[in-house]
C-alpha cells in the first residue's frame, strides 16, 4: 500500500461517487496514469471494484481497511 493507494481509498470513501483515474487525478496530486496502476493494484485486493471500464467505487473491503479493520501486511500477502 502506498500513500497513493490511501489517498485514493479516501477520495472514494469521502465521495461516496464512482470515479475514473481521471477525476481521482484532478483531486489528488498523482497522475491519472500513476492511479491507473493503481487502481488496478487495489482491484486485485478486493479494495476498490471496477463497475465499468475506466470507473472504480470502495468497496466494503476498501472502507475496512480504511477503518484500520484490516492490516496493509494482510493486504500485501493475499495480492
Amino acid at each position: 500500500m502506498t500513500q497513493a493507494d490511501d489517498r485514493v481509498l479516501e477520495t472514494l470513501a469521502d465521495s461516496d461517487l464512482i470515479l475514473s483515474p481521471r477525476i481521482l487525478s484532478a483531486n489528488t496530486d498523482y497522475s491519472r496514469h500513476y492511479l491507473s496502476t493503481r487502481l488496478g493494484k487495489l482491484r486485485d485486493a478486493g479494495l476498490v471494484d471496477r463497475v465499468d471500464d475506466g470507473l472504480y467505487r470502495i468497496t466494503d473491503r476498501g472502507l475496512a481497511y480504511l477503518g484500520g479493520e484490516l492490516d496493509a501486511k494482510d493486504l500485501e500477502d493475499n495480492s
